[in-house]
């Protein structure tokens, strides 16, 4: 089949290279324009730019690109942006989405998931539609959560929807009879800073969540810790304090403590938590966090 991809991040990349692999004619990739990165003037490719670029596939940045690209059906993999309905009319899409629709539409689903305590998910090839993620399904594989990261969560979804992908094109049954969405619908809400920011009035299972997406933070006086991994914990610290117990760490919740077992400082690199302990000089081994 003669198809359009359009894609950004690296979750994207399973799915363009299963097509390739799967004899499909790639016509185009449409990707975002390339940016920069850090303090310097260099422009960077999209993850999914880079991958074209190995797989010798011509790539644009606009979908205008598709009027001449002369293609059967674009594939949409986190592409980052609304496909409009003009041209939606004139190439039909699938839709790889990293969620059980009705459940979850919207820009950040895995994340929604693991913060929600959600048992688990799932990635879904839907018909696009002008409308957010609102299109019938055409096959869905599911998986546990358990306590994986965002980041492990993400790629297990991808190399799933990418399988779901092609077995869905080499099928007329799949690809004729999408079943509709049924359920009440939950709309993932784009990340913030504060999503990522874990507060000593909230359990210690939520703050455990906000870390698994990678990026979680808490501020120690006025300076920022990141908090790359942890661990729940029967010590027992008062709300809102961070108490040293030998070379261990732990953060005060409403309903317990965490355990602090790898971080990041303001202004240095990532190390043990218990490294972390010996240089940090607290004062009796207390400290408020917040």
């Amino acid at each position: 089949m003669r198809l359009a991809f359009l894609g950004t991040p690296g979750a994207a990349i399973p799915s363009l290279e299963a097509l390739v692999a799967a004899g499909h004619d790639v016509a185009i990739v449409i990707t975002r324009p390339d940016t920069r990165r850090g303090r310097g003037s260099t422009l960077s490719p999209s993850p999914v730019k880079e991958a074209a670029a190995r797989l010798s596939l011509p790539v644009g940045h606009s979908l205008k690109d598709l009027e001449e690209a002369n293609v059967e059906m674009g594939i949409v993999v986190a592409y980052g942006a609304m496909i409009p309905t003009r041209i939606l009319d004139v190439v039909p899409m699938l839709n790889v989405h990293f969620s059980l629709l009705p459940r979850w539409r919207g820009a950040a689903p895995v994340e929604r998931a693991i913060l929600a305590g959600d048992i688990e998910t799932g990635v879904g090839i839907m018909s696009l539609e002008p409308t957010l993620d609102t299109g019938p399904v055409h096959a869905e594989r599911r998986t546990l959560i358990g306590s994986k990261t965002a980041s492990e969560l993400t790629q297990e979804l991808a190399l799933a929807g990418a399988q779901a992908l092609v077995d869905v094109l080499a099928s007329n049954d799949f690809l004729e009879h999408p079943v509709a969405q049924s359920g009440e619908p939950t709309y993932a809400e784009k990340l913030t800073k504060e999503t990522f920011h874990i507060l000593p009035t909230e359990s210690a299972e939520l703050g455990l969540r906000r870390i698994r997406l990678g990026s979680a933070f808490c501020f120690l006086g006025n300076k920022r810790l990141r908090v790359l991994e942890a661990q729940t914990s029967g010590h027992v610290v008062p709300v809102g304090e961070l108490r040293v117990n030998g070379t261990s760490a732990f953060l005060g919740t409403c309903d317990g403590s965490l355990e602090l077992l790898r971080v990041q400082p303001e202004g240095s690199k990532a190390m043990a938590a218990q490294d972390w302990v010996k240089g940090a000089r607290l004062e009796n081994g207390v400290a408020r966090w917040s």
